[in-house]
């Protein structure tokens, strides 16, 4: 039983740093009649060292993001979605590998520039709301 437990604690541990992410709805409150389009990154993060390193703004984010994705290569997917204003909501596809992710965060275009990232690792299932101050991320019950 002494062998178990030390198992059951590395169980538990290890799955306490993963992602609980299942679901993300994205809907926009903006006037359906004005012509903006809002781009929404979900970043998911594999790598503790790519976590310390995450861009602390939207402006650093969206200025650097080209050159952050290249470097840290397969330790970061993003799922990039382009909502049109007043559209009622859609569903993103998240990775494959979601759970393996140390950190996912949320980045919207539409946001003020020096917005932080919203984390939402410890979301199972998520709504990003675009209104016109920016985003508003809640968990969903």
């Amino acid at each position: 039983m002494i062998k178990f437990i030390p198992f059951v604690f590395l169980l538990i541990y290890s799955s306490a740093s993963m992602a609980e992410l299942n679901e993300v709805k994205i809907s926009s409150r903006l006037d359906p009649n004005a012509i903006i389009i809002t781009e929404v990154d979900i970043i998911f993060v594999y790598d503790d060292e790519i976590t310390n390193d995450f861009p602390k703004s939207k402006s650093s984010w969206y200025s650097g993001k080209r050159g952050f994705t290249i470097s840290a290569g397969d330790k970061v997917d993003v799922v990039n979605i382009f909502i049109p204003q007043g559209f009622d909501s859609v569903s993103a596809t998240l990775p494959a590998r979601k759970a393996e992710a140390k950190k996912v965060f949320v980045f919207a275009y539409h946001d003020d520039a020096q917005a932080s990232p919203v984390d939402i690792t410890d979301m199972s299932a998520v709504s990003i709301e675009i209104d016109p101050f920016g985003i508003v991320v809640s968990r969903i019950n």
